[in-house]
């Protein structure tokens, strides 16, 4: 694909086209609900709530890759993260962010990403696209309020 606005991203019951979105900025973060990292959500929900309506998307992605610490279905994850930290930002269908069978949005993510990412490695990393230009946030040493800071 020639850019990122090229891409549809798969939620259980729809679709968003990210050529609807080009005049966002996106945020994609590969999720998981039984991993330490996980209360990241209420955080995310907080950077949702405070820029959405600024033009901030965010996209979580349930990954299972990790130690399977997102075992549960696509509407099992949407009803966790609903239920316990209150998200009401898009959760994509869950998806492989490394290896043979990786999503091809993050494929692009990572080969497109300055410098660029050869594994993502571990839940809660972030891709944040702003203005065409795509940042990568480990997750091991980034937090949401180190995006906060880069928006």
């Amino acid at each position: 694909m020639s850019d990122i606005y090229s891409y549809t991203v798969e939620l259980p019951k729809s679709s968003i086209a990210l050529s609807d979105l080009k005049d966002k900025t996106l945020l994609f973060v590969n999720v998981a609900s039984k991993c330490g990292l996980t209360p990241q959500y209420k955080d995310l929900q907080a950077l949702h709530e405070k820029y959405g309506d600024k033009g901030l998307v965010i996209i979580g992605f349930p990954c299972n890759q990790f130690k399977a610490q997102e075992p549960g279905t696509d509407d099992e994850v949407l009803q966790f993260c609903q239920l316990n930290y209150g998200v009401t930002f898009p959760i994509a269908k869950k998806a492989d962010v490394n290896g043979p069978e990786t999503q091809p949005i993050w494929k692009y993510l990572k080969e497109n990403s300055q410098p660029p990412v050869e594994n993502i490695d571990w839940n809660f990393s972030k891709f944040l696209v702003k203005d065409g230009k795509i940042t990568w946030f480990p997750a091991r040493s980034s937090k949401v309020a180190d995006v906060e800071a880069a928006l």
